[in-house]
């Protein structure tokens, strides 16, 4: 009997040894499993903030303006020289090619730097940024390929209302070495942000030159003069503050007389002080501005050669025929988004053909 009682409690021993190891088991296995739990929950939610800051790094660090290398670099190239005289036909340009221009007088007294701010190197102020790594190219508006000479040459006919350089002078040289300096660092056929003029918004109305001269004479009147005269230096040999319409200013050709470029250029520049990150004017008032501007009168110049297909004009060229059935005031004043619409769309259906075709 005795033998009996010892086996039952050997058994039941055996149980709650097994019922123990299975218990600890337990608890070790629940450990476990919570301490992997709480650990993929941790690095998911780790790796959650990491990615949600990456995402926020995307938005909150924007790509950087295109800069002009220095100046003082200048000395570490060959034709330094050329490249510095470059910029002084850039920035001084009547002196030199102005109407009394101590080399030649070929351009209506107005300074390259007019137009093309801090010697064509500010930062959305129709600077030459892009101009090495984007040419030759082709433009419509020629209906060929354009080298940077030529294109000099358009701004010294068009811009400045003068007569075109000798494209093997030492002045051309020294521009286009001057230029292509500026834009030394930037990838072949890349345009890099900053670089020419602000793309304004399109408005849902014409722009109004009525009201751009209120505008003007609130804010542009004390550099420009109320008749758009300019301010002459001291020395009368260049504009300081280049005038805007009349006799000694930029042509019906100059890329300036588009509404959309002059718009985005005073935008980003005007009136003094103004910068692209801290403008003073409103869009609306930018477009009006530009459109009573250009509404005044002003040297011509025969464009019958330019744009040979009419279908490649941009929206805003002022001067029909077109191919589409908009009025040349619309292409003039706008509203601009129905004509943009509609090359875009011209545009995509031309392509769709190409594509048929060569299938």
């Amino acid at each position: 009997m005795q033998n009996i009682n010892n086996q039952i409690l050997d058994r039941m021993t055996g149980v709650y040894r097994v019922m123990i190891l299975l218990l600890v088991l337990t608890f070790v296995l629940v450990g476990v499993l919570t301490l992997s739990y709480f650990g993929v929950f941790a690095a998911l939610q780790t790796a959650a903030q990491k990615s949600k800051a990456k995402r926020n790094s995307y938005v909150e660090v924007k790509p950087p303006l295109w800069k002009p290398i220095s100046m003082e670099a200048v000395w570490n190239e060959p034709n330094k020289d050329l490249i510095k005289y470059g910029k002084e036909l850039i920035s001084n340009t009547s002196v030199y090619l102005g109407p009394s221009g101590k080399v030649a007088h070929t351009s209506n007294g107005m300074n390259c730097q007019n137009c093309h701010l801090d010697a064509g190197s500010r930062a959305w102020g129709n600077n030459y940024g892009a101009v090495a790594s984007t040419y030759p190219k082709f433009r419509e508006r020629s209906g060929s390929v354009e080298t940077i000479e030529k294109r000099v040459n358009d701004c010294f006919e068009r811009s400045l209302n003068g007569k075109a350089l000798d494209s093997s002078s030492r002045e051309m040289k020294a521009i286009v070495a001057y230029i292509k300096y500026l834009g030394s660092y930037v990838p072949k056929d890349t345009i890099p942000k900053g670089t020419g003029i602000w793309k304004l918004k399109f408005m849902n109305r014409a722009a109004d030159p009525a009201g751009g001269q209120v505008a003007y004479e609130q804010k542009c009147v004390s550099c420009h003069g109320r008749n758009g005269e300019g301010v002459l230096n001291p020395d009368k040999t260049a504009y300081t503050y280049p005038p805007l319409w009349g006799e000694h200013s930029y042509n019906q050709g100059a890329g300036l007389f588009r509404l959309s470029r002059f718009a985005g250029y005073i935008k980003a520049n005007m009136p003094f002080g103004a910068t692209y990150d801290k403008p003073q004017l409103s869009d609306e008032e930018a477009w009006d501005i530009a459109a009573y501007v250009n509404s005044r009168p002003r040297p011509t110049k025969d464009l019958s050669k330019d744009w040979p297909n009419i279908a490649g004009k941009p929206f805003d060229h002022p001067f029909g025929p077109y191919v589409d059935e908009f009025s040349e005031e619309q292409h003039k004043f706008g509203p601009f988004k129905p004509i943009d619409d509609a090359i875009k769309k011209r545009k995509k259906a031309q392509q769709k053909a190409n594509k048929l075709a060569k299938n």
